[in-house]
């Protein structure tokens, strides 16, 4: 028997989830599960931070998260279990140890929107934690303090579209 009301519910995340993603060119969603998705890989092609080959502290603009909304998500929530790191492995950041993210405060019901926002300024170091009593990365951790003035590495808006700039003849030589 289906839920009827988380039906609605995901059925309001897909739309609102794919509106943000026409409104932005810095991220791509995907419904792994449809006509009802309760999966979704959220490809982000913003600034971050990973580990190079050559150990060097590099940015990146490629990550990807997966978000799955469970069948209880409107009662409870395991954030573990809602948002997973997918990719790159070798990313840089002390709220992210892969498969985990730290994107802070998650509560029942929480939004798919809601969610890729959080995510993206983790990725960004908009969200940066700096205690090693509360990171997932300890190395990070101590780089991000050292780092401070790099902050945000990531400034562009979320919602926004790559300028297209078109040439146009005047109206006279048409």
């Amino acid at each position: 028997m289906r839920d009827r009301i988380l039906d609605s519910f995901l059925e309001r995340q897909r739309e609102e989830g794919l509106a943000l993603s026409r409104a932005s060119d810095l991220f791509e969603l995907v419904a792994i599960d449809p006509p009802v998705p309760t999966k979704y890989l959220v490809r982000f092609h913003s600034r971050g931070m990973v580990r190079s080959p050559e150990g060097e502290i590099v940015e990146a603009e490629r990550f990807d998260v997966g978000i799955r909304f469970g069948p209880d998500h409107l009662r409870r929530v395991t954030p573990y279990e809602l948002v997973t790191w997918l990719a790159p492995g070798t990313v840089f950041h002390p709220n992210i140890r892969p498969p985990y993210i730290c994107i802070g405060r998650v509560t029942p019901g929480i939004g798919l929107v809601d969610l890729i926002y959080q995510v993206f300024e983790v990725i960004g170091y908009v969200k940066v934690t700096m205690r090693e009593d509360d990171a997932l990365c300890l190395e990070a951790c101590a780089w991000s303090r050292e780092n401070k003035a790099r902050f945000p590495i990531e400034a562009r808006p979320l919602k926004r579209r790559a300028l297209r700039l078109e040439t146009r003849e005047p109206e006279a030589t048409r």
